[in-house]
């Protein structure tokens, strides 16, 4: 599902014949979920839940966040760090959505600025602006599962979920909190990532992600991200105010908040260029 992150803008009517549009798919992939619930092909239900869950956020535009990142390593000391969110929704379904990320505070930090070009099985275009050094640096794909700004979160956590970049089995279903929830597994079909697979929960009612759970390399139990404190806008797309992301190996936690969301801004393809990260302070 692309719900974190990354065109142009449509205008007027072609917005509502795109949302229009995505209304009817997240309509036929919900039938398409109920219809596998009895099915004896977990890949089919599982693939059917990753494309309903998809289908909600279709639409979207574009968004500008304000986030915190807490940060808390194994002792239990605690940093914070302000930042913005732009994400760019690609209407081109062969490619993925793009985002920008602008670091405001501590002062250490402030200016630093990553820009996402997402792909499905391509290796994503990420890079790098660096204050201290005056230059836009390009993320090497073979290293997008080290930490971001040391965060529990990896490189390729920040990229755009997209339903062609894994192959699903749906495990079963169980309750999650106060909700019942799909376990899908899934595993990257992309090269160089840092998972081997990962284990999603994903609620039945909304078609929102509530857990990950992400194995490493060696298949070993790495991280667990939790969503919650979800809200709607435009009475459709569901957004987590807080992802709660656990490393099971370091102790170290990181805590996303976001504090601030608005839909439709107007961003286009130009503010997502590699002349924009210089600008982006």
């Amino acid at each position: 599902m692309k719900q974190n992150i990354f065109s142009p803008i449509l205008s007027g009517l072609k917005i509502s014949a795109f949302a229009a549009g995505a209304s009817l798919l997240a309509t036929a992939a919900l039938a398409e979920t109920t219809a596998l619930a009895g099915t004896d092909d977990p890949a089919a239900r599982g693939l059917a839940i990753a494309k309903a869950s998809d289908a909600t956020n279709l639409g979207y535009g574009d968004t500008k966040t304000e986030l915190r990142m807490v940060l808390t390593n194994a002792s239990g000391q605690v940093s914070e760090r302000r930042m913005r969110f732009n994400t760019l929704e690609n209407k081109d379904t062969s490619e993925g959505d793009w985002n920008l990320m602008v670091f405001d505070e501590p002062r250490d930090v402030k200016g630093t600025a990553m820009l996402t070009y997402s792909h499905i099985l391509e290796p994503d275009d990420q890079w790098m602006f660096l204050p201290a050094l005056k230059r836009v640096k390009r993320i090497s794909s073979v290293n997008k599962s080290g930490p971001f700004m040391g965060s529990e979160f990896a490189f390729e956590d920040f990229s755009a979920q997209e339903v062609g970049k894994y192959s699903y089995v749906w495990l079963r279903d169980e309750a999650c909190g106060d909700r019942e929830c799909h376990v899908v597994e899934r595993r990257p079909l992309y090269e160089h990532s840092g998972y081997t697979r990962s284990l999603a929960w994903t609620d039945t009612q909304d078609l929102q992600l509530r857990k990950v759970v992400f194995y490493d390399r060696k298949n070993a139990l790495l991280k667990t991200l939790t969503f919650s404190d979800y809200k709607k806008y435009l009475d459709k797309y569901w957004r987590s105010h807080d992802l709660f992301m656990e490393n099971h190996v370091t102790g170290k936690k990181t805590r996303l908040v976001w504090e601030d969301i608005s839909f439709q801004t107007g961003l286009t393809e130009k503010d997502f260029t590699k002349n924009s990260l210089k600008r982006a302070r």
